[in-house]
């Protein structure tokens, strides 16, 4: 017999204990710290443009885009139709929205833009909630900002690239820059036999004329990454008869015609795949020398100091919506008839994650705080050696973190449809780009060799959290020991570096967050009282507290 079609004989499951769609929140508003973070230094004013971020950044919307430009990777067109060399990437619509989303709040540039008290610590706001819509997009708003202070180098080129660079307009068009509404930029550096050593370099530098500063030059040579190869101009480094120089390379030449930088492949990278990452060649392509001649490194490193602090907001923000998602799922998920979140095991690790969260959060807006306060001595000084510390140790914590909120989802976390597997992907990158792990640890060596100032206004800020917690001051006593002790200290850079970056986060936590947030973070960074992962938190903490106090509404 023919079953009923209309009643067929076995109905399906109903689908029950799954949480609901993490979606149409606000990224800001449900931040806590970040909010206190920005008030406190001074950035208050740009609270509304924050909540319409925060706002697009959690809406479905957007999250669609992200899947959309993650999904349909960037590809290089490398000729048209015709035969003729054109060297352009080619992005599915949702990258372009993301980038105009990203470009009318001021991500890559509002720092100069509208110049004013907090105006750092707007933008790095910015680009942490940017980075929650999503990561990709997020490098080109990077290198953008960051391509300014070099540029100053050379006034004349820097006033005349300043105004489009700082527009709000995105414009996706291959076409001089002359005619466009906006542009962004990027950067060459990396050869395929120097790495992060860029003295190394084989490209060459020949005047057209004279040469020297802001003269035009051609460029031959290779190079191994070109970070965001669509942009409209790149900064890049060469040798001249001066030595190692910085130069502004555009995508095209005064005459109009297309320059000869030639897009030899894309990078089939890891994560962060909704950006592009190149191969370039150079044969005489059109350029201008930035800054004085020979003095390429410290002109470019202008550029890295400012991209270092948004590879370290970005792996903060990477964090947070790791967090997000693991509270929001484990609140809605039951088991052994009791809800994840009010299980103990459960709540050890997400407090151990909210407090690592809220810590990292804490130190990136501290550093913005320190770009804000440029004019003054010691506070440049406390960001040129925090910024690399920072960037260091909270980009090394991230894949580790991702993979907890991942395991606290089960096999949930571990399908493409979830957030997590794109989060865990884009988790080392900002440990890499801009130098890695051992670059970073030995540019804080050399910082306080050369720059004694640095040390001295990174240990200031310490001493202003002295006599809040007995464990953060033992802890401070024992780093001023290892700082002094003069024995192998390449070797032990690593060590040094995490310790440096503990206690400063400690500092900051003992004066600003709440008293159980610090208290755990003492107990389990710095006095020892943890195992070697997430969620060993000793007991007597305040877990329940912590976990409520970075989520609202949690019942």
């Amino acid at each position: 017999m023919v079953a009923n079609q209309s009643n067929p004989p076995y109905a399906t499951h109903q689908v029950e204990n799954q949480p609901p769609p993490l979606e149409n929140y606000d990224v800001y508003g449900s931040d806590r710290c970040l909010g206190e973070a920005v008030r406190r230094n001074g950035a208050d004013w740009a609270e509304p443009r924050l909540k319409e971020l925060g706002a697009l950044a959690g809406s479905a919307r957007v999250m669609e885009l992200r899947r959309l430009a993650n999904q349909y990777a960037p590809t290089l067109r490398s000729h048209d139709r015709y035969g003729n060399r054109i060297d352009e990437v080619e992005f599915h619509a949702a990258w372009h929205e993301l980038m105009a989303i990203g470009m009318k709040a001021g991500v890559h540039a509002l720092a100069w833009s509208e110049p004013r008290p907090g105006v750092h610590v707007a933008r790095a706001a910015l680009a942490f909630l940017m980075n929650q819509a999503e990561n990709g997009v997020c490098c080109p708003f990077a290198m953008t900002f960051a391509s300014l202070p070099a540029l100053r180098h050379q006034p004349d080129i820097a006033a005349e690239w300043q105004p489009l660079l700082c527009s709000g307009q995105y414009d996706k068009r291959a076409i001089p820059a002359g005619k466009k509404t906006a542009v962004t930029f990027g950067m060459a550096m990396t050869e395929k036999q120097g790495g992060s050593d860029v003295r190394a370099n084989s490209t060459r530098a020949a005047p057209v004329a004279a040469g020297g500063p802001g003269a035009e030059y051609h460029l031959t040579g290779h190079k191994w990454f070109c970070s965001a190869p669509m942009s409209d101009a790149f900064l890049t480094l060469a040798y001249s008869a001066g030595g190692l120089s910085c130069f502004l390379v555009p995508r095209w030449r005064p005459d109009g015609s297309r320059n000869r930088f030639f897009l030899q492949r894309l990078k089939d990278k890891l994560g962060n795949r909704s950006n592009a990452s190149s191969e370039i060649e150079y044969h005489d392509s059109w350029a201008r020398m930035v800054g004085e001649e020979g003095r390429g490194v410290p002109i470019i490193l202008e550029m890295v100091h400012h991209t270092r602090l948004d590879a370290a907001v970005s792996a903060a923000a990477i964090m947070r919506q790791a967090l997000s998602h693991a509270i929001h799922h484990t609140t809605y998920r039951s088991a052994f008839q009791r809800r994840l979140i009010d299980q103990r095991a459960m709540q050890n690790v997400l407090a151990d994650l909210a407090v690592e969260s809220e810590a990292a959060t804490m130190l990136v807006m501290r550093i913005a705080h320190a770009f804000d306060q440029g004019d003054d001595a010691e506070q440049r000084a406390f960001a040129r050696i925090a910024t690399a510390i920072t960037k260091y140790w909270i980009s090394k914590r991230v894949p580790e973190f991702v993979f907890e909120a991942m395991e606290c989802h089960g096999g949930n976390g571990y399908v493409e449809e979830s957030a997590l597997p794109q989060l865990y992907r884009e988790a080392p990158v900002n440990s890499i780009w801009e130098g890695c792990g051992n670059v970073i640890c030995l540019d804080v060596l050399r910082a306080m060799q050369r720059n004694p100032e640095a040390l001295a206004a990174y240990l200031a800020e310490l001493d202003r959290a002295r006599g809040a917690d007995r464990r953060l001051d033992r802890a401070i006593d024992d780093l001023r020991a290892a700082l002094a002790d003069d024995s192998d200290p390449e070797a032990r850079c690593r060590r040094l570096v995490e310790r440096m970056a503990l206690a400063l986060q400690g500092a900051l936590l003992v004066r600003h967050a709440s008293t159980q947030v610090a208290d755990a973070f003492c107990a389990s960074r710095l006095d020892g009282e943890r195992g070697l992962v997430y969620g060993t938190l000793p007991a007597g903490l305040a877990r329940r507290e912590i976990i409520a106090g970075s989520w609202p509404n949690l019942d």
